[in-house]
């Protein structure tokens, strides 16, 4: 990934808008960096992607198409100074009614970067339906530098809280048992380590057969954006983009990893600067 040399005012917007940055080591454990940490690791890094989630498009009451248009031009000025391998949205696409789906599609369209999707409990519309405006199936997977991706579903047409399909996790972390790293993204947090979490021990059980995974992503929780550790495994969250509730900014994740594969991760929100966390 070639890197462009930061300005002095585009370093100093980097450092105004960064939220906070962790480290997470080979060995599962974290340090805290700064932002200027951060930029002097520009040039070890080989891959970076974005993930938000909880757009909520179409929320009654809610700036939803700002709050959606935002985001997008947020993260294309992003890659812009530092490029973008890909661009997950984890879930809850849209409040509940499918017509929003193609609507929220067009939004997303204007990313500069190739972007995946999975279903969260708003995104209520049939798996074929699902398919017919995204063209990829609830549960897919893709490769990408030698890494693999896996998107999961975990929930329905009726916003049921779900476990993903258990059988189709252990097949395709076997599958990819050879590639590089793993990063799972599921919308459902697995652990009842928040209010609106499930308990699914299976998935975790799942998990630890499979050193090389990385690490799991989660939304839905929209008051959540640190991490909780599970065998040096980090679960992620990253706030919410939309809605009417959660974190007081609304933000996206970038995720980098580098050459000797530690994994940075920070929030990015660039209207507003926060206070640095830890954990």
């Amino acid at each position: 990934m070639s890197e462009i040399k930061m300005s002095t005012d585009s370093r100093r917007k980097f450092i105004k808008n960064i939220s906070f940055a962790s480290a997470f080591l080979i060995t599962g454990k974290v340090s805290s960096l700064s932002a200027n940490d951060v930029i002097g690791l520009k040039s070890k890094v080989k891959l970076r992607f974005v993930v938000a989630s909880d757009v909520h498009y179409g929320q009654p009451d809610t700036p939803f198409e700002k709050m959606t248009e935002t985001v997008m031009n947020q993260i294309n000025l992003f890659h812009q100074q530092s490029p973008l391998d890909f661009c997950v949205m984890n879930g809850d696409l849209i409040h509940n009614e499918k017509s929003f789906l193609p609507l929220v599609k067009e939004k997303f369209d204007i990313l500069k970067m190739p972007y995946y999707v999975t279903r969260g409990n708003h995104d209520m519309v049939t798996p074929d339906y699902w398919n017919s405006v995204w063209g990829t199936p609830l549960n897919h997977n893709i490769v990408v530098k030698g890494n693999g991706i896996l998107l999961g579903d975990t929930s329905n047409e009726q916003g049921v809280y779900l476990s993903p399909d258990l059988t189709w996790l252990n097949n395709t972390l076997e599958s990819h048992k050879d590639k590089n790293q793993v990063f799972i993204f599921l919308h459902i947090p697995q652990a009842k380590w928040t209010k609106n979490g499930i308990s699914t021990p299976e998935v975790f059980d799942i998990i630890k057969k499979y050193p090389n995974v990385k690490a799991v992503f989660h939304g839905h929780e929209h008051d959540q954006d640190g991490a909780k550790m599970v065998a040096q495994v980090p679960f992620i969250f990253d706030a919410h983009v939309g809605g009417n509730w959660g974190t007081p900014y609304k933000g996206f994740r970038v995720v980098e990893l580098l050459k000797d594969n530690t994994m940075i991760t920070y929030m990015m929100n660039p209207t507003e600067k926060l206070n640095a966390l830890s954990f």
